[in-house]
């Protein structure tokens, strides 16, 4: 691929994409195509807040993971789970993006609620 090819950069589940230069970190990308991923140390692996998975198949879409990811993330590399602040596009490729906490816990709360018969 050459390097002045445009890449496609899909985040699920909002379906939202960027298309970036090679090179591109993840996070970088999220932010182009406002699909928000959580961080909290400016991109230097250090809050592990950043983490996103890869979807089956396109792992060789990134590049390999950093000496940090390495040390942080260790087995779950294996499931596709990379930090998007040191993972960088080679090629198309579809991130999933996990539910932000607070957001999780207001979406069960709101379930029980419905739930819970009020008559």
């Amino acid at each position: 691929m050459a390097d002045g090819k445009p890449i496609r950069v899909r985040f699920l589940p909002d379906d939202r994409t960027a298309v970036v230069r090679r090179g591109t970190t993840l996070l970088e990308a999220s932010r182009k195509a406002k699909a928000p991923v959580r961080t909290r140390c400016g991109g230097v692996a250090g809050c592990l807040m950043c983490k996103v998975t890869v979807e089956p198949g396109q792992a060789g879409a990134l590049s390999e993971p950093t000496p940090a990811e390495l040390l942080k993330l260790g087995p779950l590399l294996n499931d596709g789970v990379r930090l998007s602040c040191q993972a960088r596009v080679q090629g198309d490729v579809d991130v999933r993006i996990p539910e932000d906490p607070l957001k999780a816990a207001v979406r069960r709360r709101l379930a029980e609620q419905a739930d819970d018969d009020l008559w």
